[in-house]
């Protein structure tokens, strides 16, 4: 995808603070890549980055607000001007709200599109045009499995999921025959900080609706680290290889043999 080294793409991922995000940023870092942290937690991102620079990586941290349309341009001027030129943009941030759809305020509702789908938007139309002008370069986006089996109590999540996979499959035909790449990485639950700060009575209620709808099959949660390394695979696939979609499940965990009495599993 690119006449420099496989290590030297510089590389730009949103919300890094924690997570997936984090960690893919620090994958990318320990394999070599300048990479740009981005999310609203500076504060989180420059202990990350002091770690990876005492490591030996190159790395810096930039401060983004995907509901601030400056905001982003600036952070889209700031990675350029830190990298020279971005080669892999990880879009990873986001943010859920765990309400019903009617009973959701409709400014909040716009909220988590913002966050979900319009800065995603705004961050690929500051940081895409150089690419497809080098002819070269990966958009990498990160979604959910809520567009596959949608989750109640999630709905202005599901919707801005749905609207931006839909954004990456258009942005797949567009950009065919440019160089640039653009992938979805579809993550099932994850062990990350999103829903940590909900209140414990409206967690109860989510996890009760989704056994509810038979989504929840079992206890296993992805590692953050497990996605990251499928973030990773899709940007560095060898050109004339294009990962269009890549879905990461938890693996259950793994059941006791039974015996004759019928104990395990």
């Amino acid at each position: 995808m690119s006449d420099l080294p496989a290590s030297d793409r510089p590389v730009v991922v949103t919300g890094a603070s924690s997570g997936i995000g984090e960690a893919a940023a620090r994958r990318f870092a320990e394999l070599g890549h300048h990479v740009v942290l981005g999310a609203r937690r500076v504060e989180r991102l420059e202990s990350t980055v002091a770690e990876l620079r005492a490591a030996g990586a190159r790395a810096d941290a930039a401060a983004l607000d995907l509901r601030d349309r400056a905001a982003i341009a600036a952070f889209a001027d700031e990675c350029t001007a830190l990298t020279g030129g971005v080669e892999i943009l990880v879009s990873c941030a986001g943010d859920v709200l765990p309400q019903r759809a009617h009973e959701t305020d409709p400014d909040d509702f716009a909220t988590q599109v913002e966050v979900n789908l319009l800065g995603a938007q705004r961050l690929i139309h500051a940081l895409t045009p150089p690419m497809v002008d080098r002819r070269r370069g990966d958009v990498v986006i990160v979604s959910s499995d809520v567009v596959r089996a949608p989750r109640p109590m999630m709905s202005s999540y599901v919707a801005a999921k749905w609207g931006l996979e839909g954004l990456a499959r258009a942005m797949q035909m567009e950009l065919e025959g440019t160089g640039v790449r653009a992938s979805i990485v579809r993550p099932g639950p994850t062990l990350t900080g999103m829903g940590m700060d909900w209140d414990p009575d409206a967690l109860g209620v989510v996890l009760d609706e989704w056994k509810r709808w038979g989504l929840v099959r079992h206890s296993g949660y992805l590692a953050p680290e497990g996605v990251a390394n499928a973030v990773v695979a899709v940007a560095t696939q060898p050109a004339g290889t294009h990962l269009t979609l890549v879905e990461v499940v938890p693996e259950a965990p793994v059941r006791r043999p039974r015996t004759d009495d019928g104990a395990g599993e």
